[in-house]
């Protein structure tokens, strides 16, 4: 047996012993009496795995990396308790081949590298075929990822990489492309359900000494939402609670009250993922810069992937901060970066500084709610055939179709903007975008009504805020583009004015 520094390299012949028992089997420590159920549990064959039948078919990638078939690297993406260790521990425990595991949260580049010159040398004795197994990989870094590289290409390792977040957007394109991607789904009910009964009478689960009710076992199933590790925590709490009463049988009431006790378990880290992300969006949402940089702490010291953190400000910067302050989305966008380049720990740094920008910042949902509803009427059919002045005109026989003809070219006015129709028909007088009277937007408030009515042809409105409530405006006629612009002349200074940066905001 071999030691590396984070994880035990298991020789072929301590992967052909058995699931359980004392020792470790393939790099992953071997299964005890006292371990949680749901560990337990984990199949001992492919015929054994439930709900992920469309991997499981005669010749598929699956069974050829278990097998030993085929030296093909994987990426197992799928949600939380879909499955993903699970194969890891039969790829360990069928094959013949040298298995390292290691976890994305404690490994770096070096022992990485480590991992693949040990590979190397095994292969130049003559000795078995290595297969690397990195759970949450998308916890890597682009360098953490580009050191595999060579290795999964020259097969010195076979690479077995597991993932619950979107690999094309968390692992990097060069190393997706040398693996073949391997997509695990939720369990379904039926699924579940199996589970639960199997894990009620199996000798590794619960041998028979307590049944489960029916009622009970449909809350559990509903619990899980697809989630078989959280279905026997929840069991395997609701079996201590019945025990500790003395009964034999878990019933609704029992199940019930052991639902905190199962989250608390499965929790590990003592934050829910998803409340304190809302907590923490909704705080900087609300201007409350303290309590935001709270909901960061937490995040971070709870273990949260750095780069969540940094996507989840890009999208708050335009969805809840936009035209308010265009220079939020720079800033998220500059976070995200850092956070790439540099790394935690340092990159808390950038993380705080974005925070605290987004949470003082202006705000504005003018943005969101503006593609929304233009979506919301795509979707719903509205929207014509493309203006014929707007249409492609640069080929042979454009014109002679009318494409282009009537078009008027912004740039030949003084102005910059010219009377002319750029909507379909269906959609004239359609106001999508409604600017609030916050930071910067305070402007474009006041300069999109002149805008809009040099556009529409219309007269020029009396100087106001933005538009009051929601809704849409009543449909108007078409322009005619030969038609002259009724805006009168202090509109059309004013635009030219704010053109050339001459009005004082």
């Amino acid at each position: 047996m071999e030691s590396d520094t984070l994880f035990t390299l298991g020789e072929p012949a301590a992967a052909a012993s058995a699931v359980t028992g004392s020792g470790s089997v393939g790099g992953f420590t071997a299964v005890g009496p006292d371990a949680p159920l749901p560990v337990r549990m984990r199949p001992a064959s492919l015929d054994e795995l439930v709900g992920q039948e469309h991997l499981l078919a005669p010749g598929a990638p699956l069974r050829q990396l278990v097998a030993g078939d085929a030296p093909m690297s994987v990426i197992l993406w799928g949600p939380p308790g879909s499955g993903k260790t699970t194969i890891a521990h039969l790829v360990a425990a069928a094959t013949d081949r040298r298995f390292v595991a290691m976890s994305a949260l404690s490994a770096g580049v070096k022992d990485v590298r480590a991992v693949i010159e040990t590979a190397r040398r095994q292969r130049r004795s003559g000795g078995p075929p290595t297969v690397l197994f990195i759970d949450e990989v998308h916890r890597f870094s682009k360098t953490q990822q580009d050191s595999l590289l060579a290795a999964v290409e020259d097969r010195t390792v076979t690479l077995l990489a597991a993932t619950t977040e979107n690999p094309y957007f968390s692992v990097i394109s060069p190393l997706l492309s040398r693996c073949v991607l391997l997509t695990l789904h939720p369990l379904d009910d039926a699924a579940v359900r199996s589970l639960l009964r199997r894990a009620i009478t199996d000798e590794r689960g619960l041998a028979g000494a307590l049944t489960l009710d029916a009622e009970a076992e449909e809350h559990l199933v509903r619990l899980a939402g697809g989630d078989v590790r959280k279905a026997l925590t929840a069991l395997e709490a609701a079996a201590g609670s019945a025990t500790a009463l003395g009964n034999g049988r878990i019933d609704l009431a029992t199940a019930e009250r052991a639902v905190d006790t199962a989250a608390v378990r499965y929790d590990r880290a003592g934050d829910a993922h998803y409340d304190v992300t809302s907590a923490f969006i909704k705080s900087m949402r609300g201007s409350d810069v303290d309590a935001a940089l709270h909901w960061l702490a937490r995040m971070l010291v709870a273990g949260e992937d750095a780069r969540f953190i940094a996507r989840r400000l890009v999208i708050f910067a335009s969805e809840d901060v936009g035209m308010a302050d265009p220079s939020a989305l720079g800033v998220a966008t500059a976070a995200a970066h850092a956070v790439e380049y540099v790394g935690l720990p340092e990159a808390q740094l950038n993380l705080a500084q974005a925070v605290i920008h987004l949470a003082t910042a202006p705000k504005s949902n003018s943005a969101t709610t503006a593609i929304g509803a233009a979506i919301a009427d795509v979707r719903a059919g509205r929207g014509g055939a493309v203006p014929r002045g707007l249409r492609d005109a640069h080929y042979a026989g454009a014109r002679g179709l009318g494409h282009g003809t009537g078009y008027r070219y912004p740039h030949d006015d003084q102005r910059g903007v010219v009377s002319q129709q750029y909507v379909p028909d269906d959609l004239i007088g359609i106001d999508y975008y409604r600017p609030s009277q916050h930071g910067a937007e305070r402007s474009v408030a006041t300069r999109l009504p002149l805008l809009r009515g040099i556009v529409r042809g219309l007269p020029a409105p009396a100087p106001s805020g933005a538009s009051p409530g929601g809704g849409r405006a009543p449909a108007r006629s078409g322009v005619d583009d030969t038609q002259s612009t009724t805006v009168d002349a202090e509109a059309t200074d004013e635009i030219g004015d704010r053109a050339d940066g001459k009005v004082q905001q």
